[in-house]
């Protein structure tokens, strides 16, 4: 990757409802990260344009390559779910414990991390954990379930996870025009879970972390932020 320097370097503000989230702290800039309000504070790094529709990355990968090209990249993390006390809509929708029902197939899914884990216990022919998974109080309580699926196979659900989780978010955001707002709202920007603990759907690193700027120093797949980025797309037209 080019090396961050200040002719390549913005940070700016969007506007959205809600809280905000933050990113890491650059060349000396203050962390940014994101106080209780009303505008994100997102990052910007590279010259040239921003990349089409077309040619959004999908994969850490092509982020790096997009990076390496000298493409101009903007990200937007986001991590944790709880809505705003205002009753607003914050980058915490982007979560998939956002409390936000939605239907599928005639059955009614509290929060999209209910729909992964009923999909994995169906996928793995669990009914009994698809039923259980369904009417769990909370989605801390579907994910649990959803580690006990009986038959489960890694390799599998590996190949089938993003596909699952893309569905969950174009139901989930397509069903609630404020929530479709919100993320067609996010433009062309690369969207990151900065969650230091996973590293499968997120990058492994919280947003205040200096390597959040550079791809090449993510240790996580950021799964979860491509499949919103997929959905976007798909709703977006």
């Amino acid at each position: 990757m080019a090396p961050i320097c200040e002719e390549n370097l913005s940070i700016g503000y969007d506007t959205f409802p809600g809280p905000a989230l933050g990113c890491g702290t650059l060349l000396g800039h203050p962390p940014a990260v994101i106080l209780r309000g009303r505008r994100v504070r997102r990052m910007s790094v590279g010259g040239g344009i921003l990349p089409g529709v077309d040619e959004m990355p999908d994969s850490v990968d092509e982020v790096i390559a997009l990076a390496r090209s000298g493409g101009r990249l903007e990200y937007l993390f986001f991590w944790g779910h709880r809505p705003p006390r205002d009753g607003g809509i914050g980058p915490g929708c982007l979560s998939q414990w956002w409390p936000s029902e939605f239907t599928v197939d005639g059955v009614r899914f509290a929060t999209a991390e209910h729909y992964m884990m009923w999909r994995k216990a169906l996928l793995f022919g669990d009914e009994e954990a698809a039923a259980r998974i369904v009417v769990a109080g909370h989605p801390r309580q579907a994910k649990m379930l959803g580690r006990r699926v009986r038959g489960f196979d890694e390799q599998v659900w590996t190949e089938r996870r993003r596909a699952v989780v893309t569905e969950a978010s174009v139901a989930k955001f397509g069903q609630r025009p404020e929530l479709r707002d919100f993320l067609l709202g996010t433009g062309r920007r690369i969207l990151v879970e900065a969650s230091p603990t996973d590293r499968i759907w997120g990058i492994g690193l919280a947003a205040t972390d200096e390597r959040t700027a550079d791809p090449a120093r993510w240790p996580g797949l950021n799964l979860l932020g491509f499949a919103l980025m997929r959905a976007r797309a798909q709703l977006g037209g």
